[in-house]
């Protein structure tokens, strides 16, 4: 085996705090890591069942850098897991689980206990927004 190039690790660093000139909101950090995906900073969380998952993702994402969604699992896990964190662009969830006022509170205690969320937004038929049922309004349910 033949050594292309000397790599560091984090082991191998040691920062030392000094006065710079530089502060830190000039300086960019953004990295290309595809032709079409930009990174705000250089993180890419490991593909490992013990590290990256649907949270990790939204939290590595929210942050500017990306979090790869390990493969121990069945597809469908694994595209509910995707969907999780595109539906969580910015902090705003843009295509939101929701219920109509004609399905039960057990429909929405179902749903959300499926999608481990703790309100829904209740919907007419033309989507518009007649109320918000939390997790704290079902306390109140005999």
């Amino acid at each position: 085996m033949r050594i292309r190039k000397r790599a560091l690790t984090f082991e191998d660093v040691l920062l030392v705090p000094a006065k710079s000139e530089v502060l830190p909101k000039e300086v960019s950090l953004k990295t290309k890591l595809t032709k079409k995906i930009t990174l705000n900073i250089p993180f890419v969380s490991a593909a490992m069942d013990t590290v990256t998952e649907y949270r990790a993702a939204i939290a590595m994402a929210r942050l500017g850098g990306i979090g790869i969604i390990h493969k121990n699992m069945d597809e469908q896990t694994q595209a509910v897991q995707v969907a999780k964190v595109k539906k969580s662009t910015s902090g705003m969830i843009t295509d939101p689980i929701s219920v109509n006022p004609t399905q039960t509170l057990q429909d929405a205690e179902d749903l959300m206990n499926e999608y481990k969320i703790s309100g829904v937004p209740v919907v007419d038929a033309d989507n518009k927004l007649l109320g918000i049922l939390t997790n704290r309004d079902m306390r109140f349910v005999t």
